[in-house]
């Protein structure tokens, strides 16, 4: 039987897209603002053709907006787009909640619980308080296991992230969220999917509140 041909290297445009991912979330470029598309060509030594690859790639994860004749823009999130992003967030991650606190490991449970001490544990750095929380979050529906719930929720997820008001910007809600995620955590570990379900909700429906407040 003869050996598979080596797997090939990451694609072009797929390099370029994860850089431009990069730069969307780390504010390089802004949510709204014009993508130069020259200007990054040869800010990366490359040809057009993997820079529009790459942002066709960007535009079907919701991060880059195409606009006839007028080429591309950073997504702009509207507060309908965070309302209705929130609202989805709120049903897969409290019935997902419920379904681990009923069903998940002995196991399974602590190792959300040492992901939840992490978070404790930044509550005092913001950027590190946001990489404990979606760590958390993804790790909960890993363990859940439905397959399609977790590509929803990290879809949004990557949107979310274009929020300028997103809800962990405001004074106050890191403890708040915080306050929250304990509570969740303690219905999980005591299986309780009832309870981890409406506490999970609520900690969404909160982030809601808090995103949209004087956005």
């Amino acid at each position: 039987m003869s050996a598979a041909p080596p797997l090939a290297p990451r694609a072009l445009y797929q390099e370029v897209a994860e850089r431009l991912r990069q730069q969307i979330f780390g504010r390089e470029l802004e949510p709204g603002s014009w993508i130069d598309e020259l200007k990054l060509c040869a800010e990366l030594g490359i040809s057009r053709t993997p820079m529009r690859e790459a942002l066709k790639v960007l535009a079907v994860e919701g991060l880059v907006t195409m606009k006839l004749r007028r080429g591309a823009y950073v997504t702009e999130m509207s507060e309908r787009d965070v309302r209705e992003a929130y609202q989805l967030l709120a049903l897969l991650e409290s019935d997902a909640a419920a379904r681990v606190a009923e069903s998940g490991s002995d196991a399974e449970l602590a190792e959300l619980q040492g992901l939840h001490e992490e978070l404790e544990a930044a509550i005092d750095q913001r950027d590190a308080f946001f990489i404990a929380n979606e760590r958390f979050h993804l790790r909960l529906l890993e363990i859940e296991g439905n397959r399609w719930r977790h590509q929803m929720v990290n879809d949004l997820r990557r949107v979310m992230k274009l929020n300028r008001h997103h809800s962990l910007f405001k004074h106050g809600r890191l403890a708040e969220s915080l306050a929250e995620h304990q509570a969740v955590m303690k219905a999980i570990s005591q299986r309780d999917g009832k309870s981890a379900a409406r506490l999970m909700r609520e900690h969404f429906e909160n982030g809601l509140t808090a995103a949209t407040a004087d956005a």
